[in-house]
C-alpha cells in the first residue's frame, strides 16, 4: 500500500504560514523596557498620567488655572453648593491618550495677562514631558497646549462681570 500525499492548496498554505508566524511571535522573547520587565509588567491608568501632567502644568509661572472658563465656573459653583474643600481637581483641563509605552497629552489652560503665551506653552510642554516620563516611564510623544482664556487682574475683584465688560470697548 502506498500512501500519496495531497499537496496543500494556496489557501491552506497561507493559513499554515499565518499560524506559524503567530506562534513565532508568541514564542519570541518579550521586548523589555521600564514598564515590561522579565519579572512582570506595570500598567498605568490614564487618570494617573493626567494627574501628573496637570500638576506639572500648574507649576508653570503664568498659568492661572486649568481648563476653560465655563468649566471652572461650574466647578466653583458646585464646590460652594456642596461645601467642597476648595482643592482643585488636578487633572481638570488635561486629556491623555496612552498606549503600551507612549502617551500624548492635551492641556487646556488659562494664562495670566501680560505673560508670553509662547513661553508659557513651551514651559508647560517641558514640565509635562519631564514629569510624566520620570513618574511613569512612558515616552511622551506630544503635548498640545490649548490656551482657552486670559485672566485679567481686575477679574479677581468681586465686581459683577457686566461692569467689567463695559470697560472693554
Amino acid at each position: 500500500m502506498s500512501q500519496s500525499v495531497v499537496p496543500q492548496t494556496a489557501e491552506e498554505r497561507k493559513a499554515s504560514e499565518a499560524k506559524a508566524a503567530a506562534d513565532a511571535q508568541k514564542n519570541a522573547p518579550k521586548e523589555l523596557d521600564a514598564l515590561h520587565t522579565e519579572h512582570g509588567d506595570t500598567t498605568i491608568a490614564d487618570s494617573v498620567v493626567a494627574k501628573v501632567a496637570g500638576i506639572a502644568a500648574r507649576q508653570v509661572p503664568g498659568v492661572h488655572a486649568m481648563g476653560n472658563a465655563a468649566r471652572r465656573a461650574i466647578s466653583g459653583l458646585t464646590s460652594r453648593v456642596t461645601g467642597g474643600t476648595g482643592q482643585a481637581n488636578v487633572s481638570s483641563g488635561v486629556s491623555v491618550e496612552k498606549g503600551e509605552s507612549q502617551a500624548t497629552v492635551e492641556v487646556a489652560v488659562i494664562v495670566e495677562y501680560g505673560v508670553s503665551i509662547v513661553d508659557v506653552s513651551n514651559q508647560i510642554r517641558e514640565n509635562v514631558i519631564q514629569a510624566v516620563e520620570f513618574a511613569t516611564g512612558l515616552e511622551v510623544v506630544s503635548v498640545d497646549v490649548n490656551v482657552t482664556d486670559v485672566h485679567l487682574p481686575e477679574e479677581d475683584d468681586d465686581t459683577d462681570s457686566s461692569s467689567s465688560s463695559s470697560d472693554l470697548k
